[in-house]
């Protein structure tokens, strides 16, 4: 865990050696001499002849940038490459679905080990590709036994994401609990700023403090595992620990005392957040209806199709009240790790290796993940041309370089997508008035040991095997 907190920090700091993202040419790639032919091996000897690439992608937010990446290398090459994208929070059960038909992807996604553990039949060893032997370390790699399943290919930050010129409002006016955002380094100061803010909505001109806290599937992610990371990065941090098979709840009260901040000082009722969705949320952040906004890098693109530039922007640790937590940084991590169809065709898995190299070699591919996806990737290959940087990785950065520490990402540890669902609904059922905070616990905990115990008995990999296994 060390290392790859290491790790993750050199390939940020990295990133502030480029020029400013939003100073780059957002439209056009620079398509200078570099490696763009499918003719370099991706890694197996094999024939690609006559393969092809299909490519589901779990990121909704670059969907459109695949699709021109796919039909870039397709012009190029001649290979066809599909690639789809399942909607926001249903990854798994569109794999599931995919991987059942006779034209499966080649080329998935796994979030991290425990997911992996129901699909490790199904992923290629990518032990001697491209993509694998270009990697900075093998801490971003999911490695069983001496085989290579996985290769992360996106590192990404997330916290509470702030308009700076909203906030510089708030603390000029009368009264202001804080006159700098460099006051705000604990959960208690922050709590007075949100509050206060809330109480200033009508003179500030905006909704609420928050965006809305959409609890349907394009946003319930963000708190059902986003922010329920921060209980568990604690629990485990005071235990020394990097994984458990029964969670104790040691900071469930702190993870109360952050919901509850939510969706008391947002832009709608708390009742009505079932019907509200991700889109809402970055539309409030966009137009300016709200101060604060959690989520991650990735967002960055939708603030700028906003209308937003970097100076409006700026990322703020999600404080839950921790102790020490003054010398937290930001969440960064990835659950992000591109897996090849064991089960695929010879010559399509070579199709894929090979389109997996241009990815990370070519001018194309490097230009579409670093400087338009706006990506901070895991790869030697991408040099000082191809370095994201925009003003919410910009904000990481000072984190680091402030000698803060990384909040290191848990996902992969938790036992399942249904214990996620089941925090979820009672997050949503507590916030509407219809249930108590006693269910959260509840599904937090003993959800936990039950998942846990669930996937360690097979009976989850049974679940999650693909009808054609």
């Amino acid at each position: 865990m060390k290392d790859l907190k290491k790790c993750i920090a050199l390939a940020m700091v990295a990133s502030l050696a480029v020029c400013a993202f939003a100073g780059c040419d957002k439209g056009g790639s620079t398509t200078g001499g570099g490696d763009t032919t499918a003719s370099q091996s991706g890694g197996n000897s094999g024939s690609s002849e006559g393969g092809k690439v299909y490519y589901l992608n779990f990121k909704p937010e670059q969907a459109e940038q695949w699709v021109k990446l796919a039909k870039t290398y397709t012009d190029k090459t001649g290979v066809e490459v599909k690639v789809d994208t399942a909607a926001s929070g249903t990854y798994e059960a569109t794999l599931k679905a995919e991987m059942a038909k006779e034209s499966a992807p080649t080329l998935f996604q796994v979030n991290g080990p425990v997911e992996l553990a129901a699909w490790k039949d199904y992923c290629y060893n990518l032990k001697d590709s491209s993509v694998y032997t270009n990697l900075k370390s093998d801490d971003f790699a999911l490695i069983s036994g001496d085989e290579v399943k996985g290769v992360a290919y996106v590192i990404e930050t997330y916290g509470i994401i702030y308009n700076k010129t909203l906030l510089n409002k708030y603390f000029e006016t009368d009264g202001a609990v804080a006159k700098s955002v460099d006051e705000i380094n604990n959960f208690n100061t922050f709590k007075a700023v949100v509050e206060d803010i809330q109480a200033k909505k009508d003179d500030l001109g905006i909704q609420g403090a928050f965006t809305s806290s959409g609890m349907d599937s394009s946003s319930d992610w963000r708190f059902k595992t986003h922010l329920a990371n921060l209980p568990i990065y604690y629990e485990y941090k005071a235990d020394g620990i990097d994984s458990t098979d029964a969670i104790k709840g040691t900071y469930l009260d702190n993870y109360r005392a952050i919901w509850d901040l939510y969706i008391n000082n947002g832009t709608c009722d708390p009742k009505m957040i079932s019907g509200k969705t991700g889109d809402d949320a970055s539309a409030e952040f966009g137009l300016g209806e709200a101060v604060f906004y959690q989520n991650g890098t990735w967002a960055y693109q939708s603030c700028i199709d906003a209308g937003m530039t970097d100076d409006d922007l700026g990322m703020l640790p999600i404080y839950i009240g921790a102790e020490g937590e003054e010398n937290q940084g930001l969440c960064t991590g990835s659950e992000n790790f591109w897996c090849v169809n064991s089960k695929a065709s010879e010559a399509d898995i070579n199709a894929t290796l090979e389109f997996l190299n241009w990815v990370i070699t070519s001018d194309e591919g490097r230009d579409m993940l670093a400087n338009q996806m706006g990506f901070v990737t895991p790869f030697k290959t991408f040099d000082e041309k191809y370095q994201a940087d925009n003003a919410l990785i910009k904000a990481a950065n000072e984190y680091i370089e402030a000698g803060k520490t990384a909040v290191s990402w848990n996902f992969s540890t938790i036992p399942s997508e249904k214990w996620k669902d089941n925090v979820g609904s009672a997050l949503l059922e507590y916030a509407q008035g219809t249930g108590e905070w006693s269910a959260v616990e509840k599904a937090f905990v003993d959800g936990w040991k039950t998942e846990y115990q669930a996937s360690h008995s097979g009976a989850d990999e049974a679940a999650a095997t693909p009808d054609n296994a």
